[in-house]
C-alpha cells in the first residue's frame, strides 16, 4: 500500500451520526458507501479481504440505504 491515504468517512446510521477513518489507495463515493457499510456491520462481505490478494463484493448505496445508512461523505486529509 505505498500510495495509501487516510480518509475520514462520516455517515448516519438510523439517524445517528457516525464517523471513522480508513486507510485506502482510492476513495470515491462508491468506496465511501462500501466502507460505511463495513463500519455499520451490514456489508456483503463476512470479512475484509487481503489487499491485492482477494476480491470482495462491494456494497452499493441502495443496499446500504436498505439498512439505514444515509448521508455518507468522505474527507481527504488536509496537507499542512
Amino acid at each position: 500500500m505505498g500510495t495509501a491515504t487516510i480518509y475520514t468517512i462520516h455517515y448516519r446510521l438510523h439517524g445517528e451520526p457516525k464517523s471513522f477513518v480508513v486507510r485506502a489507495e482510492v476513495m470515491n463515493n462508491a468506496e465511501a458507501w462500501h466502507w460505511a457499510s463495513c463500519d455499520a456491520g451490514v456489508a456483503h462481505v463476512g470479512r475484509i479481504g487481503r489487499h491485492g490478494h482477494e476480491r470482495t463484493k462491494k456494497t452499493t448505496r441502495p443496499w446500504a440505504e436498505k439498512y439505514g445508512i444515509t448521508e455518507v461523505t468522505w474527507v481527504a486529509p488536509k496537507h499542512v
